[in-house]
């Protein structure tokens, strides 16, 4: 351990004091705030074990963690095995909550985006005939669990091409509800072409009608300086390995407080309910936890907590709004240089800076998209295609490891291969 701890020092990554049950949190000290300008972002970049024989524009797939994430994982990884103490992750739900602005009471812990929808699509209240607002933009993770249960129990999947702009998205939502629509269930950002939903004013608009949102949050916590409370959604799933950069297999649902009781629990286990008997007479369920706990039963893995407590404190650290503004640069550069190749190219993702934040997708316009992105890939870039619904296009997604000196690379390796 010694050497360990000389090693994380070299990084200029501190240990500090002992926590709960003995685990140690890891934390980023090493970050100097007075750097400015692409030096900050050079040394935020140090702190991420990527390898540099290749440029990752992928995150929008999975997120690549910190160094200090990393440590504070093989850390409890080391601690829960040598002591044989797996520990509890209680005292760390309220941080979790915190940094997307709700209550303690009100987070569920999952294990990816997936599950957390389909907790909302099986335990919301429907009956067959009732209509769900989905996008054709949807990724599986969404499209299948409402598929299913379209399939099993009749409900009404109502798919829209989403518009290009806030207001037209607005508008559009607007115009498709009818008396028999009862769930919104839209990404907040599409994995497709990284529009930006305004799901803040969706929201206000929904409740209003007495309709539920059921909002897919992949791409949401960890690009916006996020606050579900402010967004005003019912219910939002997201995962923490994307934007947020922590481990892999960890996530999050919202259930809004008021809405408890009204969507179903039906996986549960030890921590889900207030008590049980068997061995009274009827045998019977005394009933779930007054808080959004029920959905995520039984033992979780501290150590993956704390690896996704130790990302959190990273954001925190350099600042969320900072974060969320160095998105947002990036972004408009690659945009912006990408829309110089008109010829070359046509842009799918909006135009419209506030209906977009982390991707951009595109279509070769001389060449075949598949051909493109193995060309581009073989000029050192990690990339993404885009077949989902025949869109046929390639990703490209940029986070705050990334330079805009590698955008600028990007850029002509897409010029090179497109002539």
């Amino acid at each position: 351990m010694k050497s360990r701890r000389s090693f994380l020092q070299q990084l200029g990554l501190g240990v500090i004091a002992p926590g709960l049950v003995g685990f140690r949190e890891v934390q980023a000290n090493g970050l100097n705030p007075a750097l400015r300008g692409e030096e900050f972002w050079e040394q935020v970049r140090e702190q991420f074990p990527l390898t540099k024989s290749r440029i990752y524009m992928n995150n929008g797939t999975f997120g690549p963690s910190p160094k200090v994430v990393l440590d504070a994982l093989q850390d409890s990884f080391e601690q829960t095995n040598t002591s044989g103490e797996y520990g509890h992750i209680a005292p760390l739900r309220a941080q979790l909550a915190d940094f997307v602005g709700i209550k303690e009471s009100e987070i569920s812990l999952t294990h990816n985006t997936t599950e957390g929808i389909n907790i909302m699509v099986w335990g919301l209240p429907l009956k067959a005939g009732d209509e769900v607002l989905i996008t054709y933009h949807e990724h599986a993770g969404n499209a299948i669990p409402w598929l299913n249960r379209a399939k099993l129990h009749g409900i009404v999947l109502k798919p829209f091409e989403p518009g290009k702009t806030r207001e037209e998205n607005l508008d559009l939502i607007k115009s498709l509800v009818t008396p028999k629509t009862k769930v919104i269930a839209i990404p907040h950002v599409t994995c497709t072409t990284g529009l930006v939903m305004p799901i803040q004013e969706i929201a206000d608009f929904a409740r209003s009608k007495g309709i539920y949102t059921a909002i897919d949050g992949a791409h949401g916590a960890g690009t916006f300086d996020l606050n579900l409370k402010e967004l005003g959604v019912d219910f939002y799933a997201s995962s923490y390995h994307k934007w947020v950069l922590g481990p892999n297999g960890t996530g999050f649902l919202y259930v809004r407080e008021e809405l408890l009781d009204q969507l179903q629990a039906f996986q549960v286990g030890a921590y889900s309910e207030t008590g049980y008997d068997l061995h009274q007479v009827p045998l019977e369920l005394n009933g779930y936890v007054n808080t959004a706990h029920r959905y995520d039963y039984g033992s979780q893995s501290l150590p993956m907590i704390k690896g996704v407590v130790a990302a959190i404190n990273f954001h925190q650290e350099i600042g969320r709004e900072k974060i969320e503004s160095r998105i947002r640069d990036l972004n408009q550069q690659l945009y912006d240089g990408l829309a110089e190749m008109n010829n070359q190219v046509e842009i799918i993702t909006p135009k419209e800076p506030e209906s977009r934040i982390c991707m951009v997708s595109f279509k070769p316009k001389n060449k075949d998209y598949e051909v493109a992105y193995r060309e581009i890939s073989q000029e050192g870039f990690r990339i993404r295609i885009v077949p989902e619904g025949g869109i046929n296009a390639i990703r490209i997604s940029t986070h705050i490891y990334n330079q805009k000196s590698e955008v600028d690379s990007l850029l002509n390796a897409v010029q090179k291969v497109l002539g």
